[in-house]
């Protein structure tokens, strides 16, 4: 009903967001129509001014506003915009158009200004394109293949591993000579594509525009004549941050140690610790150094076991085998709805910003996936032991990320995705995903990078209880009690 006294708060609420806020709120928080019209800066794999502007509409639920969805190619590429829905809960702002965020509480959140992943705008959640049904196939896999081909040769061309080697230098003497067979390998595959352009093989490539040389196609204004000058100043502040944190390989195996010497092991066959740990190995080398990039690939693998249990109990229920999974099955979709919002912090922290990167966390996904669907066809319960390893793992590799890096986190803000997920009004699919009895519902905090890197943390630490839960009956007690308990809408 329109006039009952709970719509009439809420009108109310909204008058004096409309109204009052501008006058109270600090300078940074002011909504105004002319800091919604201006353009706001979007970082793709480098950043690109806006060519159109949005009239600020505010309203209980609106709709995401329409974007360029499709990814972008080349020298064809069109410009992206970095517009988000206003679904009652982001807000411009009118210093250097970064946005704040309204939780289901009321509060207001600072989010970053930038998005520093490679695939952002209609690639990040809740903002352009969300529903889109996609175009064929066929002309997807062609366009990725466009756009990454280019990437590939930047990666060779200007050395983009040279920012993997500076963060860790060669050891010794055969650290010294795999680097410089590594080197001598990439400086033959740039001679390689020099002379198939100077052939006419490969179109010409150009190094990424300078932010000072960017212009809006539009209008035809340099960033400092749009005033993004000083945007970038705050985007440039907080990536430079980021590449200070750390992450001690060796303070992750102590922290492991001290888990399972304390009641915390995880029970599995010799045969699956074996994997486990040349998998951890392997990450420790790869990504040693580079924590964001780390936690990037992990999220991108860790939703494969969750796309595998359902692949394999759909196809139990359409053989008729077995009809008694579907709770399971939602508890399983939301499991990799929780990851998907982890995966997507992590790409608007710039973890997915090198090729190699992406490359590798690709390829490894698909094969993951299917290592699992035979894994789980042969044994369910050695599927989710696995699973409750690497994410027993995932809960000491975020505890100790958020705990050594804590003093700088907590000056960096949440990125918009996070206060998203962790602070919206809607609870059902952060709930869903937690099978395990709580006296009170998770709140989870997201006031700054800390906050969200703390609520990962324990998002694993729920999703090792699953899994475990997985491995005997107790899901079955726990998916019971939950239909008889009240939930949050």
């Amino acid at each position: 009903p329109a006039h009952t006294p709970q719509a009439l708060f809420h009108h109310l609420q909204l008058i004096c967001l409309v109204n009052v806020l501008p006058l109270v709120a600090r300078p940074n928080m002011r909504c105004s129509m002319a800091s919604a019209l201006k353009p706001r800066l979007h970082l793709r794999s480098r950043p690109v001014a806006l060519s159109k502007r949005v009239p600020l509409v505010i309203r209980a639920s609106a709709a995401p506003i329409e974007a360029p969805s499709s990814p972008l190619i080349g020298a064809k590429k069109q410009p992206l915009y970095n517009i988000v829905s206003l679904d009652e809960e982001c807000i411009p702002t009118e210093d250097n158009d970064c946005q704040v965020f309204m939780g289901r509480d009321g509060n207001l959140v600072e989010v970053m200004c930038c998005d520093y992943g490679y695939r952002s705008g209609a690639g990040r959640m809740y903002q352009q394109a969300d529903g889109e049904i996609p175009g064929s196939g066929f002309a997807l896999g062609m366009q990725n293949f466009q756009e990454e081909f280019i990437c590939l040769r930047r990666t060779f061309r200007y050395d983009e591993f040279a920012s993997i080697a500076a963060v860790n230098p060669p050891q010794g003497v055969f650290g010294r000579a795999l680097y410089a067979a590594g080197g001598a390998i990439v400086k033959g595959f740039a001679a390689l594509d020099e002379a198939l352009e100077g052939a006419g093989v490969l179109p010409k490539l150009a190094p990424e525009k300078p932010i000072e040389s960017m212009v809006d196609p539009a209008t035809n204004k340099s960033m400092d004549e749009i005033s993004m000058d000083e945007v970038m100043s705050d985007c440039e502040a907080i990536r430079a941050k980021l590449r200070q944190l750390r992450l001690s390989n060796q303070a992750v195996w102590d922290r492991e140690h001290t888990r399972e010497a304390t009641g915390g092991k995880v029970e599995t066959p010799w045969y699956v610790k074996g994997v486990y740990l040349a998998l951890c190995v392997m990450l420790d080398n790869l990504f040693n150094n580079r924590p964001i990039q780390r936690f990037w690939f992990l999220e991108t693998v860790a939703r494969m076991p969750y796309f595998s249990y359902i692949a394999c109990l759909h196809l139990y229920e359409s053989f008729g085998w077995w009809r008694a999974a579907a709770e399971l099955r939602k508890i399983h979709f939301a499991e990799e709805w929780n990851e998907l919002h982890h995966l997507q912090i992590m790409e608007s922290l710039g973890g997915d910003k090198l090729w190699v990167d992406r490359f590798m966390a690709y390829h490894a996904a698909i094969a993951y996936f299917w290592i699992l669907v035979v894994l789980f066809i042969a044994s369910p319960g050695l599927a989710y032991n696995f699973s409750e390893l690497i994410e027993a793992h995932a809960v000491d590799t975020y505890g100790e990320f958020a705990d050594a890096n804590a003093p700088l986190l907590k000056t960096l803000p949440p990125p918009l995705v996070a206060a998203q997920y962790y602070r919206s009004s809607d609870l059902y699919m952060f709930d869903e995903f937690q099978t395990s009895k709580q006296a009170e519902p998770r709140d989870p905090p997201c006031g700054n990078l800390h906050d969200v890197f703390n609520n990962i943390r324990d998002d694993e630490g729920e999703h090792v209880k699953t899994m475990k839960a997985c491995q005997d009956t107790s899901v079955q007690q726990e998916i019971a009690a939950r239909r008889a308990a009240p939930r949050r809408i």
